[in-house]
């Protein structure tokens, strides 16, 4: 390993640069702008799940007092995601030397497990009001419905532009229109009660309630459990990244490849890269870094060059 490397910032190290490590990207202009989404969801969805509790017992509704429930576990969703976007935001200090973005990784992880715990309680309550059935007041709950479409529906658009690159706004994207799918089918099932007479309807709708909640969440889980286990973010090939490395001027060997998420949002890298007898300039890390950047989205890069590869520890595929 020789020659040092100065990086984009002005901070020189050994053999080593940190390349592309962009601190203003996510940390001004990520889930910084959204603060307003999650404030008026948070509020709308509050007041909402009072309403619906309330009328729900009223009415006798199970399907309504399910969904109170849902809306309410997606409330803390939204604080979740909202303190750990806040989180984010604050600048690495002390023993957290990555910053506190890892915390929106944490939020989505304790967020879809909220939603399972809630998809329990619901499906207990639906099977026993399938063994007894209890009168309905249909309008009541048609009603209610109908306006936690349009509070949910309104919510889910707030998050519509985040969803695609922010795991946790997607989770708030997800649940916000599948509430709004949820109460579509409370319509529907209150109808359906009021021409057939049919009790039996308002537990089966909150057993659906629940599998749309389980079909919607469990892809959150699976997400979140493979950011909080350092995977490769999903929309990164690691394949892809190695070849390009292994194909850069002067590079013959490409070892101790690591790339994981240091949030929902931005993704870091390290590499060792076996360049011998060439020329140690910042060229090659500055291109390197804004390759990484625009066409893998990895923001956070740490490349080590070596004359000499076998003199690393680090070399062997299976050494972490």
């Amino acid at each position: 390993m020789t020659g040092p490397f100065t990086m984009p910032h002005g901070h020189s190290h050994g053999g080593s640069s940190e390349a592309g490590h962009d601190h203003g990207d996510h940390h001004h202009h990520g889930p910084a702008r959204y603060d307003r989404s999650f404030a008026l969801g948070a509020l709308l969805n509050i007041g909402f799940v009072v309403v619906e509790a309330v009328y729900g017992l009223l009415a006798n509704s199970t399907a309504l007092l399910a969904d109170a429930g849902h809306n309410l576990s997606d409330v803390m969703g939204l604080l979740l995601a909202w303190g750990a976007a806040w989180l984010g935001r604050r600048i690495p200090q002390g023993r957290y030397t990555y910053g506190f973005g890892n915390a929106s990784i944490l939020a989505s992880l304790l967020n879809a497990m909220i939603l399972l715990i809630a998809v329990g309680a619901i499906l207990l309550e639906a099977a026993y009001r399938l063994a007894d059935p209890q009168p309905v007041a249909e309008t009541t709950v048609m009603v209610v419905a109908v306006i936690g479409i349009v509070i949910n529906a309104w919510t889910a658009w707030l998050f519509m532009g985040g969803q695609k690159r922010d795991i946790n706004l997607r989770g708030a994207y997800l649940h916000m229109a599948a509430d709004a799918a949820v109460s579509v089918g409370v319509v529907i099932a209150a109808l359906a009660i009021r021409f057939t007479g049919w009790l039996w309807l308002d537990p089966v709708t909150s057993i659906v309630i629940a599998l749309v909640i389980i079909a919607g969440t469990w892809g959150l889980l699976r997400d979140s459990v493979r950011l909080a286990m350092d995977a490769v973010p999903d929309g990164i090939d690691r394949a892809e990244v190695e070849r390009y490395l292994a194909g850069l001027p002067g590079v013959e060997e490409v070892h101790d490849l690591h790339i994981w998420p240091i949030s929902t949002t931005e993704t870091a890298l390290t590499a060792h890269l076996v360049r011998p007898g060439t020329d140690q300039g910042d060229g090659l890390l500055l291109e390197l870094s804004s390759v990484l950047k625009d066409r893998f989205g990895i923001g956070h890069a740490t490349i080590q060059v070596e004359q000499d590869g076998s003199c690393c520890r680090l070399a062997p595929p299976e050494v972490v």
